[in-house]
């Protein structure tokens, strides 16, 4: 491995190659130091001992160069790596690309490393595609290869085959591995293409072989063709077929960057439209435009404000919901006399559109005009740290939860992507210091909002508005209503499982997943005939649940607009830290605590305020079995709550009896017309 430096950048100072596990919940690190050439090439040579301690101690390891100054800097590379691979105890370790194109190790159970180095139209008729591949159990060439180039489909796993053409072979010896590597080719007849009469379709790519062992056994393997080689950019090729256009284009997926080679009808009024939005979207987002707007934001919020402006929003656009909705419905019911408005997120419009409210699209030119000049901001989560809070502005921070986990300055290490903790701490109590109110559910998160988030203004200790729509709703016939609403049969109880997120388990900056450690196969087998289990997984979360298999019994209301409406819905809560036990335990129904990483979430992740394990209002459980035995036991008992639900109602719940949306908006939103600054 080798970096050039310039020659300013040496002075016999020692630099350091390093390594960082990217998944662990305590990130370990590798060091290797990394001296000087004369040609000015900062050199780092990995040993077989090096590679094992890899192989041991981690997954995914993102490379770094540290400088004399204790500077991380990614390292980046324009090429795809050789083939090359480590392989110990049934392990293999390989060097890869990231879709930032930096450079990355990655432990994986030995099979089939394909490299794609060439993909492209030949002409109007044929697609060409090249590169090599080697499988590490290969120690010369084996018997008997035969490979296919593999189109499918999400209905056809076989859409279409192509023989590929094997080519000359090279050897990929060196000192920690050994084996071959064989070149291959594959031409396809566009006109093949046709052949199945797709209106339209999205192929991916993969390659399979068939080969023979020393001692004849056959094998087979197979890899995606995955595009990773640098500029490749999105090709297309436009041709007739039966009198009506077809656009066939070739393009990497954008996470796995498997080859997806989509067919569809081409249009070209709507293929210049869609350039031009394109264009537009690139424009928005240069760092030029970006500069532009933030300076806008500023200096119209130097203009006299919009008294009678309140703009509301919550988990960052994305929903109509929780503390702020509750204040919202509060205002318009007792009229008071403001203007609302709903900042929403782009892609989430439609949670808007029949809510019968003003909305405005979060960061648009309409929404820029809008919220400088606004009388009041009530949010639930944190605005951007970047936007300038106006003087003539309040803030109405309503915040989302009592916490049970580490918030903000009380963090000890932070696994989210895009930041250090140190810069997450500073950006959070920055973006906090504007907050002008701050609503708290009780004495326990006062204590803690205030140190975590540095906040030494007005604490609105009323408990949360949205709890009050709980204990207004909490009888039967609202109930009945929404299970309606879901054709959930009267006769079945109800699971409500709502999980909170993960702060190692992430695609990328602000785009977090969920591994859902569930058998649902089991539990539908043991719990069906008298269950349905409804799955509210955290807005963090970016997946959409696959829940086809379970029709009837497993629900995904993740996009529903309120939890608090499948709260009263639910007869059982299954969670595990997030803070929707707190509310939940308004009603006094039984809880059910599926903890299965507790020792890793609680000692390295974020960590607890208090005792837990101890405390907790419900029985923690870590298997699916376990949970299902625990569902029974209380069927039995009549779904009676757990004996700790009184003190934990006494500790955390005591302020909550319908009138804290009241008690906030008493206190922050005048009645009557007031002066520009009151």
């Amino acid at each position: 491995m080798q970096i050039v430096c310039s020659e300013s950048a040496l002075a016999s100072q020692v630099w350091t190659l390093l390594f960082i596990e990217r998944y662990t919940a305590k990130k370990k690190e590798y060091s290797l130091s990394a001296p000087f050439s004369p040609k000015n090439i900062l050199q780092a040579s990995l040993t077989e001992k090096d590679l094992e301690q890899l192989l041991k101690e981690g997954q995914d390891w993102d490379v770094y160069v540290m400088t004399p100054s204790q500077e991380k800097i990614r390292l980046a590379s324009m090429t795809e790596p050789e083939l090359l691979y480590f392989l110990k105890d049934g392990k293999m370790l390989i060097p890869f690309i990231t879709i930032q194109g930096n450079i990355s190790f990655k432990l994986q159970s030995p099979g089939l490393i394909v490299r794609t180095e060439q993909i492209q139209f030949i002409g109007k008729d044929h697609l060409f595609i090249k590169g090599c591949f080697l499988h590490p159990s290969w120690s010369k060439q084996p018997g008997r290869l035969k490979g296919m180039l593999v189109l499918s489909s999400s209905e056809d796993e076989y859409a279409y085959k192509a023989p590929l053409k094997i080519g000359n072979r090279f050897s990929s010896l060196n000192e920690h591995n050994h084996g071959v590597s064989i070149n291959y080719e594959a031409v396809i007849p566009i006109k093949e293409l046709f052949i199945r009469d797709y209106e339209a379709v999205r192929l991916k790519g993969r390659i399979e072989i068939l080969y023979s062992e020393a001692n004849g056994n056959s094998m087979s393997a197979s890899s995606p063709i995955k595009v990773k080689f640098a500029r490749f950019s999105k090709r297309t090729l436009i041709r007739k077929r039966n009198g009506q256009k077809k656009a066939i284009t070739l393009a990497p997926a954008p996470k796995a960057r498997q080859l997806i080679i989509s067919i569809y009808p081409y249009n070209f009024k709507k293929n210049i439209k869609g350039k031009m939005n394109s264009g537009i979207v690139f424009l928005k987002r240069h760092p030029m435009i970006k500069q532009v707007y933030k300076h806008a934001f500023y200096w119209l919020g130097k203009l006299p404000s919009s008294k009678k402006v309140i703009v509301f929003e919550s988990f960052l656009g994305k929903q109509f919901s929780d503390n702020p909705r509750a204040i919202y419905e509060y205002l318009k019911q007792h009229q008071y006399p403001y203007t609302f408005y709903w900042s929403a997120d782009k892609k989430c419009l439609d949670q808007f559109k029949d809510k019968n409210v003003r909305y405005v699209r979060r960061f648009s030119l309409k929404w820029l005009f809008i919220l400088p000049r606004a009388r009041f901001w009530v949010t639930n989560s944190r605005m951007p740290v970047w936007l300038p809070k106006p003087k003539q502005t309040t803030y109405l921070q309503t915040w989302h939860g009592t916490p049970l986990k580490r918030l903000a300055a009380d963090m000890d290490e932070v696994y989210i992507p895009g930041t250090t903790a140190e810069n997450y701490k500073k950006n959070f109590i920055k973006e906090a210091q504007n907050w002008d109110y701050l609503i708290s559910p009780n004495a326990y998160s006062t204590e803690i909002f205030r140190r975590a988030f540095q906040f030494d203004k007005d604490v609105l200790e009323t408990g949360y508005p949205r709890n009050d729509f709980i204990n207004y709703h909490a009888a039967g016939e609202t109930k009945q209503k929404l299970a309606d609403k879901y054709s959930i049969p009267s006769s079945k109880r109800v699971i409500l499982y709502a999980p909170t997120w993960r702060d190692n388990q992430f695609y990328g900056k602000g785009k977090y997943r969920f591994d859902i450690q569930l058998d649902l196969d089991l539990m539908q087998k043991m719990l069906g005939e008298e269950f349905v289990i409804l799955f509210r997984l955290h807005y963090l979360v970016s997946e959409n649940l696959d829940l086809t298999a379970y029709k009837g019994f497993a629900y995904d209301v993740s996009r529903h607009e309120d939890i608090r409406e499948l709260y009263v819905m639910a007869d059982l809560l299954v969670t595990d830290y997030s803070s929707v036990f707190f509310d939940y335990g308004n009603l006094k129904r039984p809880m059910v605590f599926y903890v299965y990483d507790i020792e890793q979430y609680r000692d390295h992740l974020r960590g607890f305020y208090f005792d837990f394990e101890k405390e907790a209002p419900g029985p923690l459980v870590k298997t699916t079995e376990e949970m299902i035995q625990v569902i029974k036991d209380m069927q039995a008992e009549g779904f009676q709550p757990s004996a700790k639900l009184d003190s934990f109602f006494e500790k955390f719940c005591y302020l909550e009896h319908g009138d804290s949306t009241r008690k906030v908006v008493e206190k922050v939103f005048p009645k009557q017309k007031t002066n520009r600054f009151s």
